[in-house]
């Protein structure tokens, strides 16, 4: 396959996600005009229990397995494969806030508080902080889908598989930190408005979340 034909994939990928973004955005929309929820930092962020709450974990579920088959069908190795996936998800996600502001008006700043995911504790943080992470996925996930023959750039090495693999777990715990705690304190997590986010701790899961891009374009 030329590289032609692999930027074509790459842009059939782009334009699915936005797509997907939208949908996405609109689902969110509904639902949160539903629980009069659109901005979520306020008292009790989820009001949502019952067969809804348990549609909407299935909802976030799905959207997974739809981004993880996309990078399936679009790449031709496993590299190529985590790379379309990769690269459908940071689309995904930053147009996600770009729609909702459109239709909404929200987020109005990068620096709003929103839920991030609910699996498997809600997740909070600035909407600028999953866009990090996303325009990160979208830069490695161009590289890695992109190798035209064996000879791409080789950055899924044991220590870049494990430096990433530790600031993903490091951002999530960042993001998940005041539902963890009130975990340990036996608290409802549905109702926890986090005070601060630490970006430090955050900066530093985001290096190493960069360590394979940085390989990559070093070869």
């Amino acid at each position: 396959m030329t590289l032609s034909q692999e930027r074509v994939r790459w842009l059939v990928v782009v334009l699915f996600a936005a797509a997907m973004a939208w949908v996405e955005s609109a689902s969110v929309y509904y639902l949160r005009v539903l629980v009069g929820r659109v901005e979520p930092y306020q008292a009790i962020p989820l009001p949502i229990s019952g067969v809804l709450g348990r549609v909407e974990l299935v909802r976030e579920a799905a959207t997974l397995v739809m981004l993880a088959t996309l990078g399936v069908l679009a790449g031709r190795t496993m590299r190529a494969r985590l790379g379309y996936t990769a690269v459908a998800f940071g689309v995904w996600d930053i147009l996600y806030y770009v729609f909702l502001r459109i239709i909404c008006g929200w987020p109005r700043s990068v620096f709003d508080w929103d839920i991030l995911f609910l699996l498997p504790l809600p997740w909070w943080g600035p909407v600028l902080a999953p866009c990090c992470i996303a325009a990160l996925m979208i830069l490695w996930g161009t590289y890695a889908s992109q190798g035209v023959d064996g000879n791409a750039a080789r950055d899924l090495t044991r220590i870049a598989i494990g430096s990433s693999a530790a600031g993903i777990a490091l951002a999530l715990y960042v993001f998940m930190t005041d539902s963890l705690r009130a975990l340990y304190q036996r608290q409802n997590v549905e109702l926890v408005l986090p005070a601060e986010f630490n970006w430090w701790l955050f900066a530093i899961a985001l290096m190493l979340m960069a360590v394979p891009l940085a390989r990559s374009r070093r070869t």
